[in-house]
């Protein structure tokens, strides 16, 4: 489904906005993931994903790709 939405939209040229709960979704989609990360006390991430298109789901294997989920997840960690 996530491949099919991503041909869709990368066949036009206006933005859009994807609302999701899942990190690996949220970067296998944008081109830019913003919003709050965590609780209870919710922390602010605002990364540009700068993957190559068309994305493939494969791409959710490579080195660049888990770098930005470990880039997220330390953002959604509760601060001490």
């Amino acid at each position: 489904m996530q491949e099919l939405l991503l041909g869709i939209w990368e066949s036009g040229s206006q933005d859009r906005l994807f609302v999701t709960h899942d990190i690996d979704e949220a970067i296998f989609m944008a081109n830019r993931v913003a919003g709050a990360l965590g609780a209870p006390r919710a922390h602010q991430a605002d990364v540009r994903i700068e993957l190559p298109h068309p994305r493939h789901y494969t791409m959710k294997t490579s080195p660049a790709f888990s770098a930005y989920k470990a880039q997220l997840t330390r953002r959604s960690e509760p601060r001490r």
